[in-house]
C-alpha cells in the first residue's frame, strides 16, 4: 500500500454515516471505526502512525459529520477483546407485555432498553447474538474477527452475563445501510406492490349451485379447523408482488418504515451471511463463523427469540406480544391440536427450510386420513365378519384333531381348537378386505407424492421460491486442508479451488461402501441372535411353571423377543450415528449439502435395515424352512427352527409390527421433548437456587436464550428422519398391520404440537434458511413408495392364507369348478390344509415327553401339522401333494400379476396428476407479466419526472426516450 491512511480512508468510506447512529453509542463507534482501520485491513499493517494525521484524515473524510475528535485523544492501541464495549450485566427487564409484535414509528428508547432486544440506547435492535468465555485462549482471533465486523458496518456491544462473569455476550446490530446493501446481493426479495386477483367468469348455473351450498354450510360450524383471523388479525399476511431488493429502485417498495422493513428472520439471515464471509486471520481459509464455532473461539451463535412466549393477557382480548407469543397460542398450544397450522407465520419466523418440514408434516397427517379410515373399515369388516368365518369357526370346532408339538421334547401336543382365539384375531387383519386395501396403499403412496409436488409448487409460489437458486456453496475446511495442494478452476466461479483426484475419490467411496456393507452384516447377525433367541427360548416357555406362560409360550416366545430386539435397535441406532458420521468424513463431501445427503443417506439405510430386518425375517422366513416332522432343519444341528402358530405367521408379524411401532414412537417423542424439558428445567432449577426466582425472571433475553437447548447439530435429520421410518412402516406391511395408519396419524397430530412446542419453547431460535423443497427425503420416500408394492405382494402371497384359500374355494372345495368363492366353499379347508404324520416316525431327540394319552386315553398314533405334504403310508412318504405346487404357481402368479398392476397404476397416476396446477401456472404467467408491466410503469413515471425536473432547472439534456 501507498500508505496506512490510504487503506484507512477506504475502509472508512465503506462504514455506515455516523449520523445514523444514536448519540449515545457514537463514541463507542468511533472508537471501534479507529482500531477497526489499523489493524484489519488487508492492505493495512499494524503501525505507529503520527496520532495527528489521523485526525486529519478523519477531518478531511468525514467533513459533514459531527465528530468529538477531543474524545479521541487518548486513545491507543486497543485492548483484547476490545473491553471499551463491554459493560457489566444489568437486570434488563423482560417483562411479558413489554414488546410488540414490531417496532411502528418512533417508540420510547426506555421500553426498548426494557424488553431486552435492543441496544442500551433503546434504539439499535439485536439481530445476532455471539457468546463467548473471557477465560477461551483464541482471543487474537476473536479480536480481530470482531474488527473486521464493524468494518463491514454492523454495529456492536458487549455484556457479561448475570450468572457467570466469564461469559460474554456479543450484541450485533445491521443498520439500514448494510441491510440495503447484503439485501441486493443476496437477492432478497421484498414486497413492491398488492396483488391484484381476477375472478374468472363464472355461468349462472354454478352460481346458483354456490349459493345452495353456501346456505348449507351456514347450519353448519364455520370452518372449525382454521383459525380465527377476526380474534387474530396478526395471522393475516400482506400479499404482494415480490422482488430482488435493489437501491437503485428503493422507491419501487413499499417502506412505511425501514426499521421493520426487513423482517426479524431476514436481518438474522442478512447477518449471519456477513459473519460467514468475515476473516479472522490471515489466510486463505481463515475466514467464517462456522470455523470460530468448531475451534472454540466462540461458545455459541443465535438470533433471539422475539420475547416471552406466554403473556398475562388474553390473546383475544389484547393481541398478541409478539410473533413468538402468537405462535405458541395458535400453533403449539395443545388447545389448538385440531387447528390448520399457519404455516406463513412459522416461515416468517423460522425461515422457509423449517417451514416446509412443517407443511410436508402437515400434509402427510392430512393424506393419513382416508389410509387410516380405510385401515379401520378393514379392520371393522373383519370384526363384523368373524362370525361368519368359515375357517375359524372350523379351528374352533376342531376338538378331535390333535397338532404336532411345535418344539423338541418340552412342547406337548395340543388340541387345534386351542388355537381358536389366535384364529380369530387372524382373521380381523387378514380377510378379504386386505388385498384391496394393499392396492389402496400402493396407489395411496403414488398419491400423496404426487399431491405433495402439487403442494410444494404453490408455497414455494406463495414463499417466492420458484426463481430462488442456492448460492454457490462454499468448500467444507475438512476439505479444502485435505486437498490444498491440488487445484483447478471452478467452471462457474472461474478462481482456483482445491481438486480431489478421482482415484482418490472412488478409493474412499470403495472403503465407505464396504463399512457400509460390514453394518449390514452386523445387523443381519442381530436377527440371528434373535433367531435363536426365538428357537431356544419356546422350549423354555413350554416348560414353564406358570400354566398362562406354558399354554401360550409362542406369543410370549414372540413378545419377548419382539422387546429384546427394540432394545438392540435403538443400541445399535446409537453405533450407527457414530460409523455413519466416520464414513461420511472419510469419503471428504466438497461441500455442506454434499456431506448432508451422504450422511442422511447412510443413516436412513442403516436405521432402515436395522428397524426392518427382524420384520422381513417374520414375513417370509419364520416357518418357511422348517422341514416337516421327523425331517427338521436344525440351526448348526442342534437347534430346531421356529414354526408358524397352528393359526398362522400373521399373528406374529402383526405383534412385531404393533409393538415395535409403538414402542418407537413413544422413545421418539420423549427424546424430543423430554429430554429438552428436563435439561432446561434443571437448568432453572439451578438458577432460581443461585439468584432466586423475582431475579430469574428479569434475565435479558439473550441470556434467557442462552439457557435454552441448542437446536441438533444435523438440523431438521432427526425430525424427516423419524417420519421417513414411519412411512415405510406405514406402506411396507400394512397389509399385514391396516392399523398402521390409524397409529401413524394419532402420533403425528401429536408429532405436529410436540415439534412445534420445542421450537418455540426449549430450543434456541435457530437460523431462518431457505430451501425450495424437502432434498435427499423426497426420492427416498418414492424409493419406499415402490419396495411397498413388492413388499405387500409377497405379504399377501407368502405370508397370509388368502392365496391358499383362494386355490382351495376354486380347485379343491365344495364349489370346485362353479366359479364361486363364499364361505360356503371353504368347508373343510382347515382338514385339507393339514397334514398327517406318523407319531412313532419322530426323531429321538425330537420325541415329545408326553405320548398324548391325555387326548383319548391311549397314546396318539397320528398328528396333524401346516403343510401339503402325502401320507406316511403313501408310496412317496411325506412327500408334496398336487396341491402345494397348485398353491405355489398360484402364489408366483398372484405377485407377478398385482405388482404389474399396481406399478402400472401408479405410473399412470403419476402421468395424469400435473406437477403444477393449471390455477397456479396461470397465476404465475399473469404475474409476470403485471411484474412487468408495473416495473415499466414505474422506470417510465421515474424518468418522466428526471426530464421534468431538467426542463426546470434549464439543463440541457440529449433527445432521450420517452
Amino acid at each position: 500500500p501507498e500508505s496506512p491512511l490510504a487503506g484507512f480512508s477506504t475502509a472508512l468510506s465503506q462504514t455506515p454515516s455516523i449520523s445514523s447512529i444514536s448519540s449515545e453509542g457514537r463514541e463507542d463507534l468511533q472508537v471501534n471505526r479507529l482500531e477497526t482501520q489499523i489493524w484489519i485491513k488487508p492492505d493495512v499493517q499494524k503501525t505507529d502512525v503520527d496520532f495527528s494525521e489521523i485526525l486529519n484524515a478523519i477531518q478531511e473524510i468525514a467533513k459533514d459529520v459531527n465528530i468529538f475528535f477531543d474524545e479521541l485523544e487518548g486513545v491507543n492501541s486497543p485492548s483484547k477483546d476490545d473491553d471499551s464495549l463491554l459493560h457489566h450485566g444489568n437486570l434488563t427487564s423482560t417483562s411479558d407485555d413489554a414488546s410488540r409484535l414490531e417496532v411502528v414509528g418512533e417508540e420510547a428508547p426506555d421500553k426498548n432498553k426494557a424488553n431486552g432486544l435492543y441496544f442500551r440506547d433503546g434504539k439499535c435492535r439485536i439481530d445476532y447474538i455471539l457468546v463467548y468465555r473471557k477465560s477461551n485462549p483464541q482471543t487474537e482471533k476473536r479480536e480481530v474477527f470482531e474488527r473486521n465486523i464493524r468494518a463491514e458496518g454492523l454495529q456492536m456491544e458487549k455484556e457479561s452475563s448475570l450468572t457467570n462473569s466469564d461469559i460474554i455476550f456479543v450484541k450485533l446490530h445491521a443498520p439500514w445501510e448494510v441491510l440495503g446493501k447484503y439485501a441486493e446481493l443476496m437477492n432478497v426479495r421484498m414486497p413492491f406492490r398488492r396483488k391484484i386477483y381476477y375472478l374468472h367468469r363464472r355461468y349462472k348455473f354454478m352460481n346458483r349451485i354456490e349459493k345452495q351450498i353456501s346456505r348449507f354450510r351456514g347450519w353448519l360450524p364455520r370452518k372449525p379447523m382454521k383459525l380465527d383471523k377476526e380474534t387474530l388479525p396478526d395471522l393475516e399476511e400482506n400479499d404482494c408482488y415480490t422482488a430482488p431488493f435493489s437501491q437503485q429502485r428503493i422507491h419501487h417498495f413499499i417502506i412505511h418504515n425501514k426499521d421493520t422493513f426487513f423482517n426479524n428472520a431476514t436481518r438474522s439471515r442478512i447477518v449471519h451471511h456477513i459473519l460467514q464471509r468475515v476473516k479472522y486471520e490471515e489466510g486463505k481459509n481463515k475466514i467464517g463463523l462456522n470455523r470460530l464455532l468448531s475451534n472454540g473461539s466462540y461458545e455459541a451463535a443465535f438470533p433471539l427469540h422475539e420475547g416471552s412466549y406466554r403473556s398475562k393477557n388474553s390473546i383475544k382480548t389484547h393481541g398478541a406480544e409478539n410473533h413468538r407469543h402468537l405462535l405458541y397460542e395458535c400453533w403449539a398450544s395443545w388447545g389448538v391440536w385440531y387447528k390448520y397450522q399457519p404455516l406463513d407465520l412459522v416461515r416468517r419466523y423460522f425461515g422457509e427450510k423449517i417451514g416446509l418440514y412443517f407443511a410436508w408434516l402437515g400434509w402427510y397427517t392430512g393424506m393419513l386420513f382416508p389410509a387410516a379410515f380405510i385401515g379401520l373399515f378393514v379392520f371393522l369388516y373383519g370384526v363384523i365378519t368373524l362370525n361368519h368365518c368359515q375357517v375359524s369357526k372350523e379351528v374352533c370346532q376342531a376338538t378331535d384333531i390333535i397338532m404336532c408339538p411345535i418344539c423338541d421334547k418340552y412342547c406337548p401336543f395340543m388340541r387345534l381348537s386351542d388355537s381358536c382365539v389366535y384364529a380369530k384375531v387372524t382373521h380381523l387383519f387378514d380377510n378379504g378386505a386386505t388385498v384391496f386395501f394393499a392396492v389402496f396403499m400402493a396407489v395411496w403412496a403414488t398419491v400423496f407424492l404426487e399431491f405433495w409436488k402439487r403442494r410444494r409448487a404453490v408455497i414455494a409460489y406463495d414463499w417466492d421460491l420458484i426463481d430462488w437458486e442456492e448460492e454457490e456453496e462454499e468448500i467444507r475446511p475438512q476439505f479444502e486442508a485435505k486437498y490444498s495442494k491440488k487445484e483447478r478452476m471452478n467452471p462457474i466461479s472461474g478462481k482456483p479451488e482445491p481438486y480431489q483426484a478421482f482415484a482418490d475419490k472412488c478409493s474412499r467411496l470403495i472403503v465407505s461402501a464396504s463399512g457400509i456393507f460390514f453394518m449390514i452384516c452386523v445387523v443381519i447377525a442381530a436377527v440371528f441372535g434373535i433367531v435363536i433367541y426365538r428357537v431356544v427360548t419356546v422350549s423354555t416357555f413350554a416348560a414353564f411353571k406358570w400354566a398362562l406362560i406354558r399354554n401360550n409360550s409362542q406369543v410370549a416366545t414372540t413378545g419377548t423377543a419382539v422387546c429384546i430386539n427394540f432394545c438392540i435397535i435403538m443400541l445399535l441406532n446409537v453405533l450407527y450415528e457414530k460409523v455413519a458420521l466416520f464414513l461420511t468424513n472419510l469419503e471428504q463431501p466438497r461441500t455442506e449439502s454434499e456431506w448432508e445427503n451422504s450422511f442422511t443417506l447412510k443413516m436412513f439405510l442403516f436405521q432402515f435395515v436395522n428397524l426392518n430386518s427382524s420384520t422381513f425375517y417374520i414375513a417370509f422366513f419364520l416357518g418357511r424352512f422348517t422341514g416337516h416332522p421327523g425331517a427338521y432343519l436344525r440351526l448348526i444341528n442342534r437347534w430346531r427352527l421356529e414354526e408358524c402358530h397352528p393359526s398362522g405367521c400373521l399373528i406374529d408379524l402383526c405383534m412385531q409390527m404393533g409393538i415395535i411401532m409403538v414402542l418407537k414412537q413413544t422413545w421418539n417423542n420423549f427424546m424430543e421433548l423430554g429430554y429438552p424439558l428436563i435439561q432446561n428445567w434443571w437448568t432453572r432449577r439451578k438458577l432460581r437456587q443461585e439468584y432466586g426466582t423475582q431475579r430469574k425472571t428479569s434475565f435479558p433475553q439473550w441470556e434467557k436464550d442462552y439457557n435454552l437447548q441448542p437446536m441438533n447439530a444435523y438440523g431438521l435429520f432427526d425430525e424427516y428422519l423419524e417420519m421417513i421410518l414411519q412411512f415405510g412402516f406405514t406402506t411396507i406391511f400394512v397389509a399385514a398391520f391396516p392399523l398402521a395408519p390409524l397409529l401413524a396419524l394419532l402420533n403425528n397430530i401429536i408429532e405436529i404440537r410436540l415439534d412445534a412446542y420445542k421450537f418455540v419453547t426449549q430450543w434456541r431460535r435457530p437460523l431462518a434458511s431457505r430451501a425450495k423443497d424437502i432434498g435427499i427425503w423426497y426420492g427416498i420416500l418414492e424409493g419406499i413408495g415402490i419396495l411397498s408394492v413388492i413388499t405387500n405382494a409377497f405379504v399377501i402371497a407368502v405370508t397370509s392364507d388368502f392365496i391358499p384359500r383362494l386355490v382351495y374355494a376354486y380347485k379343491y372345495g365344495p364349489c370346485a369348478g362353479q366359479g364361486e368363492a363364499g364361505q360356503k366353499c371353504m368347508v373343510g379347508y382347515v382338514n385339507a390344509s393339514l397334514s398327517v404324520f406318523l407319531v412313532s416316525d419322530f426323531e429321538n431327540r425330537s420325541e415329545p415327553a408326553s405320548n398324548g394319552s391325555e387326548f383319548s386315553g391311549s397314546p396318539l398314533k397320528y398328528c396333524r401339522y401346516r403343510d401339503y405334504r402325502d401320507p406316511p403310508h403313501s408310496p412317496v412318504p411325506y412327500g408334496y401333494t398336487l396341491q402345494f405346487w397348485h398353491v405355489l404357481a398360484a402364489r408366483l402368479a398372484f405377485i407377478i400379476v398385482f405388482e404389474h398392476l399396481v406399478f402400472c397404476i401408479k405410473h399412470l397416476i403419476s402421468y395424469l396428476i400435473p406437477d403444477l396446477p393449471k390455477d397456479l401456472r396461470d397465476r404465475m404467467r399473469r404475474e409476470k407479466y403485471l411484474i412487468q408491466e408495473m416495473m415499466y410503469e414505474a422506470e417510465l413515471e421515474r424518468l418522466q419526472k428526471e426530464r421534468k425536473e431538467r426542463k426546470k432547472n434549464g439543463k440541457s439534456y440529449h433527445n432521450e426516450w420517452p
